[in-house]
């Protein structure tokens, strides 16, 4: 008799009915626990249904999830409507980044704090303890789970709360915009609108005038004026072309030797190469190439004529000159793009046409 007893409990309670309609929910989940191994240590409601303390902080709630959709509704705005097109001082478009950055921090924010409180101050304590076993799910394990589920649903309280249902419906839905922004950004606005990214100073002018290569103080340049293994940084012959408002155009205007400037002319020359508006970007034995190095946009300005290496001091990428400026050292993985060079008619150097290739480090959108 003792150890029928004995057998009875180390079994545990008989199994409930789980079809039962006498049962409550709590009741059946409890039940779907018991079969699992998992003992109910404590569980308690944090806040009674209908007092003050459930609607103030029903309240605290709503109102973090409508700060969410306030501010993924203000991104949107800022994203679709404010200027966003570089122009030079302190316009509005200085505040595009930032404001997005801070609008969408601030709806991530409000949504985490708005979870993070209905978590920890509405949902009920609950203490639990499972062993881990292995088995297969019955009918009765599938009606358990199901319960459960409506059953965790209600102590969301969401049917019990209808604000706070409303309050993450108008939250979460801005967000939702917010993440598909960027996919469907470029058919709310022309991101290539004046081919910002892609011109420079040297840029041909809309009568066709060809723009000279000047110094810093504005003076055209002859080839006279470089000697063989010699350099000059140039800057198109415009108004503030020496100025921040070109600061993409800077160019090493490079006087090879014979033998290293035929080495070049062969590399243009060259079948595969992604350069080919012009074959001949070079007039005699003088080249031309971009100084914003294609790493991080970093001044590319030492010049080794002994090796025709060009260095950039920051992250020591080097690109040798007589095979394109094709990186050969360091983090950089794009050429400096060649600027086409040839004399005007009263011998001072000018550009053919612009840059063939984007200027400055790559970018998602280069072609």
């Amino acid at each position: 008799m003792s150890t029928h007893t004995e057998h009875q409990a180390s079994q545990g309670p008989e199994p409930l009915d789980v079809n039962d309609p006498r049962l409550s929910r709590f009741d059946i989940v409890r039940e779907g626990a018991r079969r699992d191994d998992i003992e109910i240590v404590h569980y308690e409601p944090q806040v009674l249904p209908g007092t003050k303390a459930e609607r103030r902080l029903t309240r605290v709630v709503a109102g973090f999830f409508l700060i969410t959709g306030l501010a993924a509704t203000a991104f949107l705005a800022i994203y679709i409507w404010w200027p966003w097109q570089y122009e030079p001082g302190r316009g509005g478009d200085k505040f595009y980044t930032p404001l997005l950055g801070a609008t969408l921090g601030v709806a991530l924010l409000a949504v985490g704090f708005g979870i993070l409180t209905w978590g920890k101050k509405l949902l009920p304590k609950e203490v639990s303890i499972q062993d881990r076993h292995e088995g297969q799910v019955d009918s009765e394990g599938r009606t358990i789970t199901g319960q459960t589920m409506l059953y965790l649903a209600d102590e969301m309280g969401i049917k019990r709360r209808p604000l706070l249902g409303i309050s993450l419906l108008a939250g979460l839905a801005p967000v939702a915009a917010v993440a598909a922004a960027p996919l469907v950004g470029g058919l709310i606005s022309q991101p290539h609108k004046n081919n910002q990214m892609f011109t420079t100073g040297f840029a041909p002018t809309e009568n066709g005038q060809k723009i000279r290569l000047v110094r810093e103080d504005g003076r055209p340049v002859r080839p006279a004026d470089i000697s063989a293994g010699g350099q000059l940084t140039v800057f198109p012959g415009i108004e503030h072309g020496v100025s921040n408002r070109h600061a993409d155009s800077p160019t090493l205007l490079i006087h090879l030797r014979d033998a290293d400037a035929q080495k070049s002319r062969e590399a243009n020359a060259r079948p595969g190469e992604t350069q080919k508006h012009h074959k001949d970007y070079m007039w005699g034995n003088y080249a031309a190439f971009s100084k914003i190095c294609t790493h991080a946009g970093c001044p590319a300005s030492l010049y080794e004529q002994q090796t025709n290496r060009l260095l950039c001091p920051c992250h020591q990428s080097q690109f040798l000159i007589t095979d394109n400026a094709k990186p050969v050292f360091g983090p950089a993985n794009r050429s400096l793009p060649q600027l086409p060079i040839e004399l005007d008619s009263e011998g001072f150097f000018v550009a053919k046409s612009d840059y063939t290739e984007t200027v400055g480090p790559d970018f998602w959108e280069r072609p």
